[in-house]
């Protein structure tokens, strides 16, 4: 483990924040036990390196080994990425490079990597490696046979599979027009459903479940680097609001025999036109192929199985909502022995995790009362492994017996953030935690040692040089979470300045018990201010009437009063008990729907906010994308009101305080023509503001140098406003 010599000065740390990614490189990532428990496979990069190498440790001797590098396969050359996987990366934000993830096989003798869009194969026997014929193209999203021996992959918009002892390659779809896919999940699978995958393997290997996806009716939208006029424009299939959204079908194709030719594969029906939002599926032992449908309006779901003698499908259960339903990307899961799956649902109120019979009837609930389920981690004959809380900023590791015989058991207890991660059975897992006060850890557990750990995956990563000064509290009649985080040389009788770290809409957390996201927010604060972070109404973990009053307290979808209101309510309720904060100087900072969120905050309340820094913000909601839009506000033909009401645009005529727009010029998920529609209409209005455009810059901005401009950037400006005449 490698620390700083000594506390650096304030200018001196954000260096070192940047070029560490917040003190996370250089600590396990991705931990996967191997299927006998006595090894745990795991990525890591170097403490100021983004780039993942693979490790093996060996639980019984504490052993770590390096297993195999990025430099190992390209020998000099740099690592070149596709434009299908730089776009699946920027869906998944992932911003590190080399292996950003792997797979073992069932029987934990081989892994798989890409690199630069080729595959290969290591043989953990003997460390001998291989690359693959996959063919001259890139190839995305590799994925192991059930028992090892193939493996599938889509190269060109189609799906292969390569049979790994006989080398043979087969093409099982062919997809000539360029706007249709196959094995791949479309845009907004996997920027706002949470689906990655595009295929499916069958439990004996026989057939891929795949997706099928027609972008023909999907509206163009044109990315131009204004650094390189040469080049021609980046052309994507983007569904704005209110917009056709892309066709999508499910097909099962059966591997063929040796020698034979691919037969025709066959559909997987349900009513597309009234469900069209494929949201998830599973294909695994125990039980059928099992997807999720949604409306476009995502107030009605149903979970359908397909019968692969009949070639129907039957249904298993429907939920409706007059909100909206969120989809949990972990379940439905089939119990290994057929005798039902889990499902989970907060249409009662609490968010739940389920055990359903095989036709779907509700068996009963496996989250005791009061606790909202985050995410099942693993499920055998006997137990279901989950993460939940009844404390939203916190997150834990439970484990509930599957027939009825006790009750959940939470197994971690420091407060803090838990998660868990098992491999093909309960020999080992690995349990992630950090707390308030300590980073990232990633410890070993065998069922052998009950409660202790076995030892701990080695980090090398620089830590942080001081424990951030924080208080996590409940404000106002809401109580909400808050988080206030003060100068560590704060001065007794003295009033500071407010800088509100915002993001505040749904399926997010600012307040989480958590180390990693108050460093730079104590940064801010040793500069002299009081920072504070505010989750209101809309964000998760407090049950269904929490999420849902984004819809339900405004009337109908409005994202133009509930956030807002929420962040001036915890603020004046913190500032009540606390009187070293001055409200006659609050600054508040964003990124994305937090961008949006300090934008509107200047604009509608510049009594309670008197200067913004709004990253990459969605100004009007008719130009962000349909399944994420629509969820909340509806469509906008039918809620022109609500999307009005929530566009910055309506209030721009009105800027009376500091504002700076920061947006990445080649942003695709929030376009840059957001904060270029918002600057043309200050600029109509006469208003001031500045503009800092990144260039080059999608929604993430992983670079170092950039990073620590723009913290440098934004503190600027809150010194300018909120402290004037500060030396």
């Amino acid at each position: 483990m490698t620390t700083p010599a000594a506390e650096p000065p304030l200018d001196a740390y954000l260096t070192l924040h940047a070029e560490t990614r917040g003190f996370l490189l250089g600590r396990p990532q991705q931990p996967v036990p191997t299927p006998d428990g006595r090894s745990v496979l795991f990525l890591r990069a170097a403490p100021r390196d983004p780039v993942l190498s693979l490790f093996e440790y060996d639980v019984a001797s504490g052993v770590t080994r390096e297993l195999l590098t990025p430099a190992r396969l390209l020998h000099g050359a740099a690592e070149h990425l596709s434009p299908e996987e730089r776009a699946r990366r920027e869906r998944m934000r992932v911003a590190t490079r080399g292996f950003t993830a792997f797979e073992l096989s069932r029987d934990g003798r081989l892994l798989l990597v890409t690199l630069s869009g080729r595959l290969y194969r290591l043989r953990r026997d003997d460390g001998r490696v291989d690359e693959l014929p996959t063919g001259a193209a890139p190839i995305v999203d590799p994925r192991l046979s059930p028992d090892g021996g193939k493996v599938a992959f889509v190269r060109e918009r189609d799906l292969h599979v390569l049979d790994l002892e006989r080398g043979v390659e087969t093409r099982l779809t062919t997809t000539p027009d360029p706007r249709r896919s196959a094995g791949l999940a479309e845009f907004i699978a996997q920027e706002e459903l949470s689906r990655f995958r595009g295929y499916w393997w069958s439990p004996d290997g026989t057939h891929v479940a795949y997706e099928h996806v027609d972008n023909g009716p999907v509206e163009e939208l044109h990315i131009v680097d204004p650094q390189h006029p040469e080049r021609a424009p980046e052309v994507n299939r983007y569904p704005r609001a209110g917009r056709p959204n892309a066709r999508v079908s499910l097909w099962v194709v059966a591997l063929p025999a040796p020698g034979a030719a691919v037969a025709p594969a066959r559909p997987v029906p349900w009513d597309a036109e009234a469900l069209p939002y494929l949201s998830q599926v599973t294909w695994t032992r125990g039980g059928p192929l099992t997807f999720v449908v949604r409306d476009r309006r995502q107030t009605r779901l149903q979970i359908r199985a397909w019968d692969e003698g009949t070639g129907t499908t039957r249904l298993l259960l429907e939920e409706r909502d007059p909100a909206w339903l969120d989809v949990d990307r972990t379940v439905p899961r089939w119990l290994p022995g057929g005798a039902g799956f889990l499902w989970s649902s907060d249409v009662g109120g609490d968010h739940q995790l389920q055990l359903r019979s095989p036709d779907g009837t509700l068996v009963r609930a496996l989250t005791p009362p009061g606790v909202q389920h985050r995410g099942l981690r693993h499920a055998d004959e006997r137990h279901a492994w989950f993460v939940a809380s009844a404390e939203p900023s916190e997150l834990h590791v439970w484990r509930a017996p599957l027939d009825g015989s006790g009750a959940a058991e939470q197994r971690s207890r420091e407060p803090g953030q838990h998660d868990v991660d098992f491999g093909e059975g309960e020999a080992t897992w690995v349990e992630r935690t950090t707390t308030l006060t300590a980073m990232p850890r990633a410890r070993v557990f065998t069922a052998g040692l009950k409660a202790q750990p076995a030892g701990e995956l080695p980090s090398v990563a620089v830590e942080p040089p001081w424990v951030p000064s924080v208080e996590l509290v409940r404000a106002g009649a809401r109580a909400l979470e808050a988080i206030v985080v003060h100068p560590r040389d704060r001065v007794a009788g003295r009033r500071y300045p407010v800088m509100v770290d915002v993001y505040g809409g749904p399926h997010h957390q600012s307040v989480t018990a958590a180390l990693p996201g108050q460093l730079l927010r104590q940064w801010i604060a040793d500069h002299g201010y009081v920072v504070v972070a505010i989750d209101g109404r809309g964000t998760p973990g407090r049950g269904r009437a929490f999420e849902r009053a984004l819809k339900e307290a405004a009337g109908h979808g409005s994202f133009g009063a509930v956030p807002l209101e929420d962040q001036v309510e915890g603020l004046r309720a913190l500032a009540a008990t606390r009187p070293e904060m001055d409200l006659s100087r609050v600054g508040i900072y964003g990124w994305s729907f937090g961008g949006y969120l300090a934008a509107l905050a200047v604009l509608r309340r510049p009594d309670v906010f008197h200067v913004a820094v709004a990253g990459a913000p969605v100004v009007d909601w008719r130009d962000y994308d349909t399944a994420y839009t629509e969820r909340y506000l509806g469509l906008p033909d039918e809620n022109p009101a609500g999307y009005d009401e929530s566009s910055l645009l309506t209030y721009a005529g009105g800027l009376c305080r500091p504002l700076l727009l920061v947006h990445g010029t080649t942003d695709d998920n929030v376009y840059f023509l957001h904060t270029l529609k918002l600057a043309d209409a200050l600029f109509r209005a006469g208003r001031d503001f500045e503009l800092l455009p990144l260039q080059g810059f999608t929604h993430m901005v992983p670079d170092a140098l950039v990073r620590r401009r723009l913290y440098g950037r934004i503190l600027g400006t809150l010194e300018r406003a909120l402290q004037p005449g500060r030396p």
